[in-house]
Formats: structure tokens, C-alpha cells, sequence
């Protein structure tokens, strides 16, 4: 009987081999996608010294989303971001899609991180 992988497990395998061929520096860090069944999360993060520098999630009480789990919720989570980093002043990112494919919510989000002010 032949055994198939869970698709969680050949997303990770996705998103290491993504992982390897893209960091974030501190001039240009990295917009990473989670994306779960109930939500979705992006982080701009500092591969150098390792740290998360800006957040946002559909759980965010401030963006009052019904359900986190669609293209909508995901347009705000991306607008959300986008305002957070240009408050920090970050302009320029490296989108890592988590090993997802680049559709639908994750698609949503970046497109609308784009609308609001970040260049990637």
C-alpha cells in the first residue's frame, strides 16, 4: 500500500527549499505568509539578527473580521502590514509565501501589501 505524505508536511519541504534561497536583511527584510484553516498571519522579519520588526493577523481586534479565513480577511491582514511597515519605515521586502501556492488568500495579501506602500 502506498503511503502518501500529508500536504502539510510537502509544504514544509517546500518552504525549506524556498527558505534556502531567501533571507531578509535588515535594508530589505522578509514578508512571511502563515496561513491556517481559521486564519492568517504575516510577519516582516530580520533573517540577520533574527527578529520579528512588524506583525499583523486576521486575529488583530483592531480589523474587527468576522471570518479570518478568506480573500477579504486576507486584504485587510495585507493592508494592515503594509501600514505597520511604513510606520516603521520600511519600504522594500522579500515575499516568502510559506510554501504555499501564490493564490487565493495568499495572493490577496500580498497584492493588497503592494496597494498599500510595500515594493516586492
Amino acid at each position: 500500500m502506498i503511503k502518501k505524505e500529508s500536504r502539510n508536511s510537502m509544504r514544509v519541504v517546500r518552504h525549506e527549499r524556498i527558505r534556502s534561497k531567501l533571507a531578509g536583511t535588515s535594508e530589505i527584510p522578509r514578508l512571511c505568509v502563515f496561513r491556517s484553516n481559521k486564519e492568517i498571519y504575516a510577519q516582516i522579519i530580520d533573517d540577520e539578527t533574527k527578529t520579528t520588526l512588524v506583525s499583523a493577523s486576521s486575529l488583530d481586534k483592531n480589523l474587527k473580521l468576522e471570518n479570518g479565513s478568506n480573500v477579504e480577511a486576507a486584504k485587510a491582514v495585507g493592508e494592515a502590514i503594509a501600514k505597520k511597515a511604513t510606520k516603521a519605515k520600511i519600504t522594500k521586502v522579500v515575499f516568502d509565501r510559506g510554501g504555499y501556492l501564490y493564490h487565493g488568500r495568499v495572493q490577496a495579501l500580498a497584492e493588497a501589501a503592494r496597494e498599500n506602500g510595500l515594493e516586492f
